[in-house]
Parts: structure tokens; sequence; C-alpha cells
């Protein structure tokens, strides 16, 4: 059995839209948008994450979330695209990051250990991705944090055991999008390492 087998599904991922922080470093609730929620469901599903939690606590994202995965899990999608609604069936809308740890608890019948991810080291204790895809294969259940906006609120991050490394281009600009983070962290954490 492969290092990837015995960990699969044992990672989970939340895309937080609340709370997190603009340009200004201030607390915000950001926009759904589309574009997150298919391709960040279709790379979990591609690394074989067990759900990717979705974090609002306004009802009318809530209601726009639930239509785009109606859509694609019962509608002319499921038709359509049945490979879409596959990814998307991955995806759960929870209220707020307490419903979410209560439900990871509840499924892996044990508490994750949960680790942000961030542009800069806003916490003390940061777990190489290598020290974690070992933990992963031994079988450690992980949540794994994305910020929408301009990343999570340091509450959020504090309330973790730690953050991942932050991903390092070539130069001094680091603002990539969270679906495009999202897919290096899944590719560093739980891909074979193969070029």
């Amino acid at each position: 059995m492969t290092e990837q087998e015995v960990g699969k599904g044992r990672i989970d991922l939340v895309l937080v839209h609340y709370p997190v922080i603009n340009k200004n470093g201030e607390k915000i609730g950001s926009a759904v948008t589309n574009l997150d929620l298919h391709d960040i469901s279709r790379a979990a599903k591609t690394f074989g994450v067990g759900s990717l939690y979705v974090v609002t606590p306004y009802s009318d994202q809530q209601e726009l979330f639930q239509e785009l995965l109606d859509h694609w899990l019962k509608g002319h999608g499921a038709k359509y695209n049945a490979k879409r609604g596959e990814a998307l069936s991955l995806v759960h809308i929870c209220d707020d990051l307490d419903q979410v740890f209560a439900e990871v608890t509840e499924k892996w019948k044990q508490r994750p250990t949960v680790l942000a991810t961030c542009a800069q080291e806003k916490h003390p204790a940061v777990w190489p991705y290598q020290m974690v895809r070992r933990k992963i294969a031994e079988g450690e259940c992980f949540l794994i944090l994305f910020g929408t906006a301009w990343g999570l609120a340091q509450e959020v991050i504090e309330a973790g055991d730690g953050i991942l490394p932050p991903i390092a281009g070539s130069g001094s600009y680091n603002h990539l999008s969270v679906r495009s983070a999202a897919a290096i962290v899944l590719d560093r954490l739980l891909g074979t390492g193969e070029a």
C-alpha cells in the first residue's frame, strides 16, 4: 500500500469566508465565488480528500452555494457533467468553524489536527509539509483551513494547532488565489512527488 493510499481520506479542507481579513487587515466576511467552489472541489476529489467544508454565516451566501450544488448534484448539471457533480459532492456548507470542528470530529471519531494556511508565518508552530505527509500516512486526521479575501483572521490561525509553511514564489509578490494555493498544498501533502 502506498503512502497516499494509507492516508487517503484522512484529510479534510475548509474554505473560510468568515472570519477573514481585507487588504487593510480588518475582519470581514467575503463573498461566495463559483470558481473557488468548483476548482477546489475538483482538486480535493483528485487528491482523495474526504470533504470540503465551506464556512459562511450569511444565509444569502449559503442559499447561493446550495443552488449551485443542487444544479450539479440533482439538476441539469448532473446529467450534463457527472464528473463535476462527483467533485462537488464533497462540499458541505457550515455556519461557522465550530460546526465544522464538531462534524469532522464526529466523522473521524477523534479531533483532527487543525492547520491553517497563510502567506506569512503568523503562528509559532509551522508544520513542514514532509512531516504532515508522514503523519497523514500514519493515519492522523488533518483539517486544513484556507482563507478567502486577504486570508484568515488571526483568531482563526491562533485557534489551530499551527500553520503550513507559506507558499513562496521566486519574487516578492505573494498573493495567490485560494484555489491555486489549495491545489499546491494538496500536491505537496498528497501528491506522488513524481515529475
